[in-house]
C-alpha cells in the first residue's frame, strides 16, 4: 500500500512538473512573440543602437506596444543597426510616426518609443520601415559639452575684463563723490533753492508783465497790418484814378511800400527787443505808439490829400510887379 501511493505521489508531482514547464514555455513564446497571430512586425535602423536587446519593452505613446524581436548590424549597411520589432494589431502606427530609443529614467533600461504620428496621416503597413530619431547618449553630451569649452573660456575671460572695468568705475566714483564733494553738492542745491525761494515772486511778476506787454504788442502789430491793408487800398484807388501820372505814383506807392515793410520790420525787432529787455517795456510801448500815430496821421493825409504823392504842396512865388 505505501509503494502504491508513492507511486501515485510522484505521478502527480511529475505531472504538475511538465505541466509547469508547458505553461512557462508558452509564457515565454507568447512574450517573445513567436505565436505572430496578434502582433505586427516592422523595422527601424539606427546608427547606435544604445544597448538595446531582444525582449526589450517598445512603447507607442509611453504605453507597452510590443516587444524588440532582434537587433543586428544591417546586411546591406554596415554603418547602421537593424532593429526588428513587433507591435499588437490594435496599435494605430502612422506612417509618419518615428522611432528612438530611449529611457523612463537615468538608471532605467532602454526602450524603443514610437511616436504617435498625426491624425490624418495613414496608418503604417505591416512590415514597413518606421523613421528613426538620432539617439542621444552621455559620449555625444561629452562631445558637447568639450566643444563648448573654448567658447566659454572666452566668455570667462571678457568677463574677467569687465569687472576690471567695473572696479575702476566703481573706484572713480567713490572717489568723485567723496565727504567734500558731497557736502559742496548739498551746499549748491540749498543755495539754489534759498535764491528759487526768494526771486521767485520777482520772476513771477516779470513774466506777468512780459505776457501783458505781449498780448499790448499784438494788438498794435494787428492794427497797423490793418492800417497797412488800408494803405494798399487807398494807393491801388489813387493808382486807377491818376493814370497820366503813372510812373510818378507808382514810384510813389513802391517807396511808400518800402517804408510800411521797413516799419514792419521795425515792430518785429520791436517785439523781439521787448522779450530781450523787458525792464525797457514802458518806454518802446510809447515809441510804438508814437509811430502808429504818426502812420494814422500818414493815412489821414493821404486819404485828405492824395495828390501830395504826385506834386508837391508848394504856391508860385510872385515876382515884383507882376499880377
Amino acid at each position: 500500500m505505501n509503494s502504491r501511493h508513492s507511486r501515485a505521489e510522484q505521478v502527480w508531482v511529475g505531472l504538475f512538473v511538465l505541466i509547469a514547464v508547458g505553461l512557462l514555455v508558452a509564457a515565454a513564446l507568447a512574450v517573445s512573440g513567436a505565436f505572430g497571430s496578434g502582433t505586427v512586425p516592422h523595422r527601424s535602423y539606427f546608427k547606435f543602437a544604445g544597448g538595446l536587446e531582444p525582449g526589450a519593452a517598445v512603447r507607442f505613446g509611453g504605453m507597452k506596444a510590443g516587444s524588440v524581436l532582434a537587433v543586428h548590424i544591417d546586411p546591406e549597411d554596415s554603418t547602421r543597426i537593424e532593429v526588428d520589432f513587433s507591435i499588437g494589431q490594435g496599435i494605430p502606427l502612422k506612417t509618419d510616426s518615428v522611432a528612438k530609443i530611449t529611457s523612463l529614467g537615468p538608471l532605467g533600461d532602454n526602450y524603443l518609443e514610437l511616436t504617435t504620428g498625426t491624425r490624418r496621416a495613414p496608418k503604417a503597413a505591416p512590415g514597413s520601415t518606421v523613421k528613426s530619431s538620432p539617439t542621444f547618449n552621455f559620449n555625444d553630451l561629452g562631445e558637447m559639452i568639450a566643444g563648448l569649452q573654448p567658447m566659454v573660456q572666452q566668455v570667462l575671460e571678457k568677463l574677467n575684463l569687465r569687472l576690471d572695468e567695473l572696479q575702476v568705475t566703481v573706484a572713480r566714483v567713490n572717489d568723485l563723490m567723496n565727504d567734500k564733494n558731497r557736502a559742496n553738492l548739498s551746499h549748491s542745491l540749498s543755495t539754489v533753492n534759498s535764491m528759487l525761494s526768494e526771486d521767485r515772486p520777482k520772476v513771477t511778476a516779470t513774466l506777468d508783465n512780459v505776457q501783458a506787454a505781449s498780448t499790448q504788442l499784438k494788438s498794435l502789430i494787428e492794427d497797423l497790418r490793418k492800417t497797412m491793408a488800408q494803405a494798399d487800398d487807398a494807393l491801388d484807388h489813387i493808382n486807377a484814378v491818376v493814370l497820366e501820372n503813372r510812373k510818378d505814383l507808382r514810384s510813389s506807392v513802391k517807396e511808400l511800400r518800402e517804408t510800411l515793410l521797413s516799419a514792419s520790420s521795425v515792430m518785429n525787432q520791436l517785439n523781439q527787443t521787448l522779450d530781450s529787455n523787458s525792464g525797457n517795456i514802458d518806454e518802446i510801448l510809447a515809441n510804438v505808439r508814437v509811430a502808429t500815430q504818426n502812420l494814422k496821421e500818414l493815412t489821414r493825409k493821404l486819404e485828405r490829400r492824395p495828390y501830395t504823392l504826385i506834386r508837391a504842396d508848394r504856391r508860385k512865388e510872385r515876382k515884383p510887379g507882376g499880377k
